[in-house]
């Protein structure tokens, strides 16, 4: 069997606390970040509408649908998703052993969409996995205000 050295969760957080909307393990961060993308582009696309079909690829389930109140979130799900400046960022962040996280807001009803992709650690494949938020490079969302950090100090940065 093949060790999963990444991890990618969507969350959806209102007042009342946070839901998993779904989750997968991979072998690498390109695909993380390629799941991630996906999952951006299936919310902000099934806004107001059904969502586009599944993955044909068994292990990549996809997350259900969010119900937007406006059109910020799924504007962001696509520019963030859209932009080849922050998707290499997010491949630095990953290859740093950062996580690498995009929450979007929709103030109407408070509701926060959280995409995240982070490295496991050896001694924590079996154990489970540390949270997003630990040495978070923070939340991106999309333009430049959201862009990660230059990471001088990794390797291919």
């Amino acid at each position: 069997m093949r060790d999963l050295d990444y991890v990618a969760a969507v969350t959806a957080t209102t007042g009342g606390g946070a839901v998993w909307l779904g989750g997968v393990a991979m072998p690498n961060r390109r695909l993380v970040l390629r799941w991630l993308r996906r999952q951006a582009l299936r919310l902000a696309d099934g806004h107001g509408r059904d969502l586009p079909a599944a993955s044909p690829w068994l292990r990549a389930g996809d997350v259900g649908q969010v119900t937007f109140h406006g059109t910020d979130a799924p504007e962001g799900l696509r520019a963030w998703a859209g932009d080849d400046g922050l998707q290499d960022d997010a491949l630095r962040a990953l290859e740093c052993g950062l996580p690498a996280l995009l929450t979007v807001v929709n103030p109407a009803v408070g509701l926060r969409v959280t995409l995240a992709g982070w490295p496991v650690r050896p001694d924590q494949r079996s154990t489970g996995h540390r949270s997003a938020g630990d040495r978070s490079a923070g939340n991106r969302g999309a333009g430049d205000r959201y862009r990660l950090p230059a990471f001088a100090g990794c390797r291919g940065a």
